[in-house]
């Protein structure tokens, strides 16, 4: 499978590290120069300098033939926009957001992106007590 993975930060770094560990073709997307090049020194290649929010741009990373795209940046718009961009300009099949501001989930689902995460609700509901009957 190929995955594209927008935002190289904590998140980012660990995802696409794993996801090579398992075998799949990744490409992680960074704007940042500084960072993307530590993220070369710790992935290879697969480090692309860049906004995953610009169509230009992201027609240089082969996205017409990605299988899916996660955008996990600290900001719910980029990771909105570069999704839109994916799903709608390049029609890749699966998308899904790290959403940081959980108000934002229905959101994201409500404009198409097909996963929306927020690691808030999952913690929370990691507390709740399961409700017995």
């Amino acid at each position: 499978m190929y995955v594209i993975v927008v935002g190289g930060g904590t998140v980012g770094y660990y995802m696409s590290r794993d996801l090579l560990e398992r075998g799949h073709e990744v490409t992680l997307i960074e704007r940042d120069a500084r960072r993307a090049d530590w993220l070369e020194t710790q992935l290879g290649s697969i480090v692309m300098r860049g906004d995953g929010c610009e169509v230009k741009f992201m027609s240089q990373t082969g996205i017409e033939r990605a299988d899916a795209i996660v955008a996990v940046t600290a900001d719910d718009e980029d990771n909105l926009v570069a999704l839109q961009v994916a799903k709608r300009h390049f029609k890749v099949k699966k998308t899904v957001a790290r959403v940081n501001n959980p108000s934002n989930v229905e959101i994201f689902k409500a404009l198409g992106v097909d996963e929306a995460v927020s690691a808030t609700e999952v913690l929370l509901g990691a507390l709740e007590p399961p409700i017995t009957t």
